[in-house]
């Protein structure tokens, strides 16, 4: 299960990895969005206001499943970029309500270290969603990087994201992600942006590079119960 703020995130996260664990491995995978998105492009939040683009942002979230070829998504409408004006339980109670009705046993969500409060929130929510008394049926949690939030830390912050688990992709792969972010009428950037066709294929070069292959995704594991 991948348990995101926005959409696009799940594309930036891990599109490419998602590609190829469902191409290549059959796997399974739900996709939680939790926020809507869009409404704090505005000073004040007015859903109204925002009505045509939010019909819109959903519509987009279909195109890039498509893209990609997980299963199954679930939209939620917290507010956009205010996170932090939303009480935590509120945010477990659904993760907890989608692990229930989906039993995943690997989690992947942002890194608790972004700059953006919706993912810092989001990472809260997991973390305490799957805390490890009986019966918990998640063993794995695996957080990633955001292009556009996660590099943008101070640098003398001290939650810098150090992946540790490095996932091969292929060029069609990344190709699959950079096709779904491009699905996002709202959220796709021209280069240099983070968020660029080019900038994310570069980013799977340098992860690459890093473990002697093309192209990969990084991550951090945070648990893992065997």
């Amino acid at each position: 299960m991948l348990v995101v703020a926005h959409p696009d995130d799940e594309l930036l996260g891990l599109g490419a990895t998602m590609n190829k664990l469902i191409t290549e491995h059959g796997a399974t995978i739900h996709v939680v969005v939790l926020g809507e998105g869009i409404t704090s492009r505005s000073n004040q939040r007015n859903e109204q206001e925002w009505q045509k683009e939010l019909v819109i942002h959903k519509q987009n979230i279909e195109d890039a499943q498509k893209c990609i070829g997980y299963q199954s998504v679930s939209i939620y409408d917290f507010p956009d970029n205010r996170f932090d004006s939303v009480t935590l339980l509120d945010l477990i109670k659904v993760v907890e309500k989608e692990k229930e009705r989906f039993s995943p046993q690997i989690i992947f969500t942002h890194h608790g270290g972004d700059v953006n409060i919706d993912h810092q929130r989001t990472f809260e929510a997991v973390i305490t969603a799957i805390r490890p008394i009986e019966n918990e049926q998640v063993t794995t949690l695996i957080t990633f990087e955001t292009p556009s939030g996660t590099e943008w830390r101070a640098s003398s912050d001290p939650k810098h994201f150090i992946p540790n688990i490095f996932i091969e992709v292929a060029e069609k792969n990344i190709n699959a992600k950079i096709k779904g972010m491009e699905s996002y009428e709202f959220e796709k950037r021209k280069y240099p942006h983070p968020r660029s066709p080019e900038a994310l294929k570069i980013q799977a070069q340098r992860w690459g590079i890093v473990v002697g292959k093309q192209f990969a995704e990084a991550f951090v594991l945070i648990r893992h119960i065997s």
